[in-house]
């Protein structure tokens, strides 16, 4: 993109991000040092290489201790800009490896940034403890987007097999055979074209962690090898003729209800109870909204320092906005909404109208969403359409408005002080 002045650039700065900046130090209305200063306050990650034909000692110092990265003189050496811009690229690239590595060591070495104020979700943490050097395996069930798998790895990081892989496999994600294939690897030939020998996941794993992702996926043949996998901690690959042994720790995780299925026959009791040694059960946000106010807080910081999105926090008709909503898919559901607000947010404080969430579901799929939650979902709906007006969302659900502002304090969907004043 190209602008014609600093206050354009300026503009453009607050729609949208840019990998790097070459500014002009003589333009109208501002020279390169004052852009840079109100840049700076914008997008203070942003690199940029001030160009200049006035070249001196003061100038360049003084641009290079506003922000800049460097600066090039008039006429310019195509070569050597791309020099510049090449190593400008490849440092940048190194401070978000970085940034990378600090957020994975602090996940490491706190918990994998579970933020829970929830009782049961205490719990859960204070179980982890307990369990995270045993060899037990644990069997992790909730809803989808409830964070089965940061539990796994929490446990995993927080045992003496950290050190060792962990390793993640969803077992709906692939047929049969070729699963089969992932988990236990084949022999040579055994698949067509397959000239050496090939590790499967049991394998790769061994001495750290298995994480198996909706493990009622399985199929009853797949069921019945994990048992002995499990039984006898060893395995055969695919087309292989000798068991091999294996110390690895198995974690499964399921959003749907192993008991049930038992019961209804599509799963091994049997395995059931041998992948279920440690039983973790995580409640859906719906159920934690005490964990949404941290959440948030969590993730502003998360994307801002990912991606200089420059936002502080909530205001409260957004915290509110957000306080009501059940959140079908849970912590995850709540992450890309705030991710997406924060990216389309002009002010550094997210409002309601930066927040978007899905409409009401009246599939198939909803058929266990109960009458209030469809009613909430939809008077959520219909004032987020209607921008927080009283009034025009009341006459849009021909209810009066003091119903409407029944059910807004029943639902907590925003502060009561608020519905007097439209």
């Amino acid at each position: 993109m190209t602008a014609e002045s600093g206050p354009e650039a300026l503009q453009a700065m607050e729609r949208e991000t840019f990998d790097l900046m070459l500014v002009d130090l003589k333009m109208p209305d501002m020279d390169g040092v004052q852009f840079l200063q109100k840049a700076q306050n914008i997008r203070p990650q942003t690199p940029v290489l001030i160009m200049t034909a006035y070249a001196s000692v003061d100038t360049a110092t003084q641009a290079i201790k506003e922000g800049a990265y460097d600066y090039v003189t008039k006429p310019f050496d195509p070569e050597k800009i791309s020099l510049t811009i090449r190593e400008i690229f490849r440092n940048q690239r190194m401070i978000r490896e970085n940034i990378q590595l600090r957020l994975h060591l602090g996940k490491l070495y706190e918990c994998h940034h579970i933020i829970t104020k929830n009782q049961q979700m205490q719990e859960v943490l204070r179980l982890i403890d307990r369990i995270a050097d045993s060899r037990s395996t644990v069997l992790i069930q909730g809803e989808s987007g409830t964070g089965k798998e940061l539990i796994a790895k929490a446990i995993h990081c927080n045992s003496k097999r950290a050190s060792r892989p962990f390793i993640a496999v969803s077992c709906d994600s692939l047929p049969e055979s070729l699963f089969e294939i992932a988990l236990f690897g084949h022999e040579k030939e055994t698949v067509t074209d397959a000239k050496s020998v090939r590790k499967g996941k049991f394998e790769l794993a061994d001495g750290g962690t298995l994480f198996l992702d909706e493990v009622g996926a399985l199929s009853p043949r797949l069921q019945n090898n994990l048992l002995r996998a499990l039984q006898e901690r060893e395995f055969m690959r695919v087309g292989g003729k000798k068991f091999i042994h294996t110390d690895t720790r198995v974690i499964s995780a399921a959003s749907r209800d192993l008991l049930k299925g038992v019961q209804e026959g599509w799963f091994r009791e049997d395995l059931y109870y041998r992948i279920g040694v440690v039983p973790i059960n995580l409640p859906p946000l719906r159920e934690r909204k005490e964990d949404i106010p941290p959440l948030v807080e969590h993730f502003i910081s998360k994307y801002d320092v990912l991606d200089s999105r420059k936002v502080k926090g909530v205001n409260e008709e957004a915290l509110a906005f957000l306080m009501g909503y059940d959140w079908p898919g849970n912590v995850r559901e709540l992450e890309s909404v705030m991710e997406r607000a924060m990216l389309v947010n002009n002010t550094g404080i997210v409002i309601p109208a930066d927040i978007t969430l899905d409409t009401v579901d009246y599939s198939d799929s909803a058929d266990s969403l109960s009458l209030q939650a469809v009613e909430r979902q939809h008077i959520t709906r219909m004032i987020r359409k209607n921008n927080w007006n009283i009034k025009k969302t009341a006459e849009m659900l021909k209810i009066d408005r003091a119903t409407l502002c029944a059910k807004i304090k029943k639902f907590n969907l925003r502060r009561k002080s608020l519905c007097r004043n439209n």
